[in-house]
């Protein structure tokens, strides 16, 4: 009987949703490698990491968790409650240890302009109020998708999903990828991650490395650079 094959699960991060992987799954599909990209509600990775993981336990057969930005944290909590989960990758993502929160790491990294071009919206939650964040419409372009076709950064703002800003204070939990083979992928042209905090996270990980030249919307500007070293990670 032959063995399983290994399925991608591609997790998005903030001010994005699954549509971003759209090229990515569409080249991956092509090769013949099981792929599936899946909602992330940006509330937190332990809960968004649990929630991942329930669907990940569905998959009959290996998984190797791909996250972008943010979805990098929730893939680290994710692989901790799914024992099918082979591999992680991180497409200019957080890959936070235990007891870091993502403020934390973005403190330790140069600064960029980033915080500021983020804009606060008052939602309600189970127990009143809650801060989200999305990026101001105006600073979208420059800031997430700087080699993104105008029209499209547009579009892509205003379909924007925003991320609870206690997500950003939230500590993590055990960092799978020191158990688990790791990949990272560096944008160098990154205006929300800085490209030396990736490094630095990609270097403690003892992650398979490559940079491209792209954004932080690198699997939108750069979908078939992101399938290689997602299909390499096999």
């Amino acid at each position: 009987m032959s063995e399983k094959p290994t399925t991608v699960v591609l997790v998005h991060g903030a001010f994005a949703d699954a549509s971003s992987w759209n090229e990515v799954v569409t080249d991956l599909t092509a090769r013949g490698i099981p792929t599936l990209a899946v909602a992330n509600e940006l509330s937190g990775a332990a809960r968004d990491g649990s929630r991942i993981a329930a669907q990940v336990r569905e998959i009959d057969g290996p998984v190797v968790l791909v996250g972008h930005s943010y979805g990098g944290a929730v893939i680290t909590a994710a692989a901790n409650e799914a024992d099918n989960v082979t591999g992680l990758v991180f497409i200019a993502a957080f890959a936070p240890d235990e007891g870091e929160s993502l403020q934390d790491l973005l403190g330790q990294f140069p600064a960029n302009d980033f915080g500021s071009g983020l804009a606060p919206h008052q939602l309600p939650g189970t127990d009143g109020d809650e801060v989200w964040l999305s990026i101001a419409l105006d600073s979208f372009h420059k800031l997430f998708a700087a080699d993104v076709p105008v029209e499209q950064a547009t579009a892509m703002g205003r379909s924007q999903r925003p991320i609870a800003a206690a997500a950003f204070e939230e500590k993590a939990g055990a960092a799978s990828w020191k158990r688990l083979p790791s990949h990272f992928l560096v944008a160098t042209g990154d205006q929300a991650i800085h490209p030396e905090g990736q490094r630095t996270m990609a270097k403690r990980a003892g992650a398979t490395t490559i940079e491209v030249d792209g954004s932080h919307a690198v699997s939108v500007s750069q979908p078939k650079a992101v399938a290689d070293f997602i299909a390499s990670a096999l």
